[in-house]
């Protein structure tokens, strides 16, 4: 059991597929079936920064600068948004570990003329196992942003459930590996931050590495990683309890983050794509709550942000509705624990300009 890595959870590398499809495929996006069903806008006044979306062309969809600026144009009053590797634009020769900044130098360049929030922000990727080769690569990667390069995003994730389907999966152990953190610990010199997508069983590694570099800034993705497939499905209430735990480990390091979002996936365990309707941001708060107040109440609002995860969620649900069900999933909480979880962790995370409201 498994997922399709290139048209699912965003890859570090492009490339075809090279398995045939199985069960926890992601659908493709389909705008038809996505219009089916709308919603008023939610308070529309909210200031968001959408803190993690992907651009990309392939052979399941394109989803460039004209597509993001119709998700924005929406109603919702994404005000910035951060940019997150997923191989795209790479350079197509010269010195491998530099390819990746063709990314960072394609991203600036279609969004160039956009205006201050598309892109306010860019995440791109090296290989932190370069050793001191990392160096020349963040050098790189800092003067291609020109100005909004903020991180590095290598993923970790790896799970036996759930690697069958996985084009170019991290590693066993990749946290865990010297080589690794040697080259993770240059990422300070350059002021930049990590983060990580990985699987909630590989929590502790994430914790450890946390514990052995306390001053770098940390941020994991996708609520953690809950999986809800495969042997994570066969007992719901001790997987949920086994993430809820190591997520409870992992938010005793200071220097960690988390993002709220990327559960519009199967491998999370819901298959709205298969109803005859897109699911209501009702829907979806009734799939997600656990997590997502989960989150919130282990990490604290001024640790956790929103993200839409765009364009591989919008296989599951729009972008109106996914940020209706965030604002659903924040109703109890104050103001200012809003405007933290909207737009004040992110704006700091990044070191985004925008004020806010």
């Amino acid at each position: 059991m498994g997922y399709d890595r290139a048209t699912y959870d965003a890859p570090e590398e492009e490339g075809p597929m090279s398995v045939p499809p199985k069960p926890f495929q992601h659908p493709h996006v389909n705008e038809a079936w996505l219009a089916r069903l709308s919603e008023d806008v939610l308070e529309p006044e909210l200031a968001i920064i959408d803190a993690h979306h992907h651009l990309w062309e392939r052979d399941t969809g394109v989803y460039l600068l004209p597509q993001l600026q119709s998700d924005l144009g929406a109603g919702h009053n994404v005000r910035q948004t951060v940019y997150i590797q997923c191989g795209y634009g790479y350079r197509p020769d010269g010195p491998a570990e530099l390819r990746p900044v063709g990314e960072t130098e394609t991203v600036v360049r279609i969004t160039a003329g956009a205006g201050a929030g598309p892109c306010a922000g860019i995440v791109g990727h090296t290989d932190f196992r370069l050793g001191e080769r990392v160096e020349d690569v963040l050098a790189a990667h800092v003067t291609a942003g020109k100005g909004r390069f903020r991180g590095i995003r290598q993923s970790a994730g790896w799970d036996p459930a759930v690697q069958l389907l996985t084009s170019t999966p991290a590693p066993p152990g990749l946290l865990m590996d010297p080589a690794f953190r040697a080259g993770l610990a240059r990422l300070g010199r350059f002021g930049l931050t990590y983060e990580c997508s990985l699987y909630y069983p590989q929590l502790p590694e994430m914790a450890a590495l946390a514990r052995a570099l306390p001053d770098q800034p940390i941020l994991v993705n996708h609520c953690a990683g809950y999986i809800a497939v495969g042997p994570h499905a066969e007992n719901l209430g001790a997987t949920f309890d086994r993430w809820r735990a190591n997520l409870r480990d992992l938010a005793r390091c200071p220097n960690v983050s988390l993002k709220l979002g990327g559960q519009a996936m199967p491998i999370r365990g819901v298959a709205f794509h298969e109803q005859v309707l897109p699911p209501s941001s009702g829907e979806l708060v009734a799939a997600w709550r656990p997590l997502m107040e989960t989150c919130i109440e282990t990490f604290g609002a001024e640790r956790c942000m929103f993200e839409s995860n765009f364009p591989v969620d919008k296989a599951l649900c729009s972008y109106v509705v996914v940020w209706n069900a965030f604002k659903r999933l924040a109703a109890g909480c104050s103001m200012a624990e809003k405007a933290t979880l909207f737009h004040g962790t992110a704006a700091r995370f990044y070191r985004l300009n925008d004020p806010g409201p």
